[in-house]
């Protein structure tokens, strides 16, 4: 079931005060061409014009070779709902910004040797969804795991990885009520966009004529993928050339963590999301039919606090502080999926204590 917040005065008397929810941003960029202004639509290149729908949340420049996506990955749908296999990481917005931002290729080149999503790519990123987003392999890093099977994606195909770092397993759906059903909503990191069920001309997908990596060329289209609602769920794997190094793209943002990755929560589903303020939001999960609320609040300086309150009205509060973070790297692993513990904040961390029930 879903919890609706607000919930009474045990988290009033925390403090914890809870409004409808509402859109909002953590932080917000707008459009601008490489000298820091709004772009020329028209003339822009067409990786650049697929973005436009989603000015308000993604910042585009480029240059001749390639389109550099800038945004925090926090996106204004609700987030996190849903979970029935849960890691306890949850989402903070992430600089990916100036050298730390996505770059996809603006002409892409068939490669000689494809690379399988089935046989490589269980870390990090290989795709980017319009709204900033990143989209990771929808196979676990073990290479055998289904993330949407094993019900570790919310309601619109999201989790929370090891940095707290919010991103897709599956195709953002939900992205063709802004951009249409016949315009692209990701972009892989091969630079090759990704439809969904309609061509750009309009028609029906004939899925018969995709191939193993759900693509082809359609008409006087160009090669390009198409998502699916069973596996691959997005591109299954890059058609186009891409450098790759330890089984990922060798070049892509870092995402940064704040507090130490946690451990999974057996017998846990989160049951509510709600966006508490433009800083804030609380989530609500059970455990044994027993209620847990989580309230997070961004800190100016890029970190976050945390509220945990259990059914028994006990509170504890963590903060921590957010470390500089130093940009892409090549040959180190990036993105939720794959980290190591941060540096502790104040307070125990989560995963140093046993869940109360």
């Amino acid at each position: 079931m879903t919890i609706l917040l607000p919930i009474g005065g045990l988290i009033g008397g925390l403090g914890l005060q809870v409004s409808s929810a509402h859109e909002f941003h953590f932080v917000q960029a707008t459009a601008g061409s490489p000298g820091g202004t709004t772009p020329d639509w028209k003339s822009a290149p067409p990786t650049v014009r697929a973005f436009k729908p989603l000015a308000n949340t993604v910042n585009v420049r480029w240059d001749e070779e390639f389109a550099y996506i800038e945004a925090n990955a926090f996106p204004d749908h609700e987030m996190m709902t849903g979970i029935t296999a849960w890691n306890q990481q949850v989402p903070l917005p992430q600089d990916y910004s100036g050298d730390n931002a996505w770059r996809i290729p603006l002409k892409p080149q068939p490669a000689g040797n494809r690379v399988s999503a089935k046989e490589s790519l269980f870390k990090g990123a290989i795709a980017v969804a319009l709204n900033g987003v990143p989209i990771f392999n929808p196979i676990k890093q073990d290479g055998r795991t289904d993330t949407f099977l094993a019900g570790e994606l919310d309601e619109f195909g999201g989790h929370a990885g090891r940095a707290d770092d919010y991103h897709y397993h599956i195709a953002p759906w939900h992205l063709q009520e802004v951009v249409g059903d016949s315009a692209p909503i990701a972009f892989a990191l091969d630079g090759y966009p990704l439809f969904g069920t309609k061509e750009a001309d309009g028609s029906d997908v004939d899925t018969k004529s995709l191939d193993e990596f759900n693509g082809h060329q359609h008409g006087d289209s160009p090669y390009h993928y198409h998502a699916s609602r069973d596996y691959p769920y997005i591109n299954g794997g890059f058609h186009g050339e891409v450098e790759l190094r330890d089984g990922q793209v060798a070049v892509q943002p870092r995402a940064q963590g704040v507090r130490p990755y946690t451990r999974p929560l057996r017998g846990a589903t989160i049951t509510g999301f709600e966006r508490t303020s433009e800083r804030s939001y609380t989530l609500a999960y059970e455990v044994d039919e027993r209620v847990h609320y989580i309230r997070v609040e961004t800190q100016d300086d890029g970190g976050a606090k945390f509220n945990f309150l259990d059914p028994d009205g006990e509170a504890v509060s963590e903060t921590y502080t957010r470390r500089p973070n130093k940009g892409a790297r090549e040959g180190r692993p990036r993105g939720g999926e794959e980290g190591k513990p941060r540096r502790k904040g104040k307070g125990k961390s989560r995963d140093e204590r046993p869940p109360r029930s």
